[in-house]
């Protein structure tokens, strides 16, 4: 059952009218707990006010998932059941749960093939803003746009690096897609998104993966990470140029996650087409692990097309942006950072062709 309880508002810790989600202080109501901290979902369950009494659900809260600090409005007793139909809605997100709420979807009814403009398809969302920011630094004026999928966060609100990357002119706009919802405009299906965005819409490149936090386990595939190959499936089909960001760490504790990634790794191994990974030039790669692995499934990791790209950690790292992953900034994790830089930086030189004096790895 979901684990439900009756809170009132104490504290509204920004007020924006623009905010698409509310970060408040709420009190239990009879419980006599501490005051805890709880989101709003605007878009789904209308603006708080002091004094407001709330269901919410405090299971994420009460288990200690670590992206999960909060508790999550359910509904708004005093003002929240008001809502009504968004013109033009027909299709449901969340559809046959108690949060089910009509969109209207972009899917455009022609599909045009091939689309040949690329894709850089994402393992954690830490990684958008590294790639956005190396893309405008590499490809300036082109348009870049975000489609946010399972794996992470559903809420597109919930992203505040995504409204800050729009903010700056670095995404030129923000689609969910799946049972993500809540962006700029609403796909049923991760395809159905990119096809939007790149045909419809025109961006120049997409980027694609999933919203804040992750699905975690440490087993081989249950994990968020896996619906990066969901969208390099969607990306390949479509016939867009595809690269995947190789999630890669040098500050991870784990021993899974240091240097590539397993999820990465599961990835790249069970695709069905060949891909571009881009690894940050002049840094430690750990060449070892990723030679031992290539070798035990020469069919998986050496087929695709492996790139060192220059990458510039100490530009990003002065940008301002989100930097910090798991509570480590780029000091502590440079290959985390230097990996996703690179990865927007290939997506750039995707479409502009310029490779400078970067040569392709020799993992053939």
């Amino acid at each position: 059952m979901l684990k439900l309880r009756h809170a009132v508002v104490r504290e509204v810790e920004n007020a924006s009218p623009a905010a698409a989600e509310q970060q408040l202080v709420i009190e239990l109501a009879g419980e006599g707990l501490p005051m805890r901290a709880a989101v709003a979902d605007v878009r789904l369950v209308g603006r708080a006010e002091v004094g407001d009494e709330l269901v919410v659900n405090v299971q994420a809260l009460d288990i200690g998932l670590g992206s999960g600090g909060f508790d999550i409005v359910h509904v708004n007793l005093t003002r929240g059941l008001r809502g009504g139909d968004a013109e033009g809605a027909h299709v449901m997100k969340l559809n046959y749960t108690s949060l089910q709420h009509a969109v209207k979807p972009v899917e455009d009814e022609r599909l045009v093939l091939p689309v040949r403009r690329p894709v850089a398809v994402l393992a954690l969302h830490g990684q958008l803003a590294a790639v956005a920011w190396a893309f405008s630094q590499g490809a300036p004026g082109r348009r870049l746009g975000y489609v946010q999928t399972e794996g992470g966060a559903l809420p597109g609100g919930h992203s505040r690096t995504a409204a800050e990357l729009r903010r700056r002119g670095l995404l030129d706009c923000h689609l969910t897609a799946g049972a993500a919802f809540g962006g700029d405009g609403e796909a049923i299906t991760t395809a159905g998104a990119l096809h939007h965005g790149l045909r419809g819409l025109g961006w120049d490149a997409a980027v694609c993966g999933p919203g804040p936090g992750i699905v975690g386990s440490s087993s081989a595939l249950g994990h968020g990470g896996m619906c990066a190959l969901d969208s390099a499936h969607a990306a390949l089909a479509l016939g867009c140029p595809t690269v995947v960001v190789a999630r890669m760490s040098s500050g991870d504790e784990r021993a899974r996650h240091r240097g590539l990634s397993h999820h990465t790794r599961t990835v790249l191994e069970l695709l069905l087409g060949p891909a571009t990974v881009a690894l940050a030039a002049g840094m430690d790669l750990e060449s070892p692990d990723l030679e031992r692995a290539a070798a035990a499934r020469p069919g998986g990791l050496a087929r695709h097309d492996w790139r060192a790209t220059r990458v510039d950690l100490a530009g990003f790292a002065a940008s301002g942006l989100a930097g910090e992953t798991m509570r480590r900034g780029v000091r502590e994790d440079e290959l985390f950072f230097g990996a996703a830089l690179a990865g927007g930086a290939a997506l750039a030189e995707t479409i502009t062709g310029a490779r400078g004096d970067e040569d392709a790895l020799a993992r053939r």
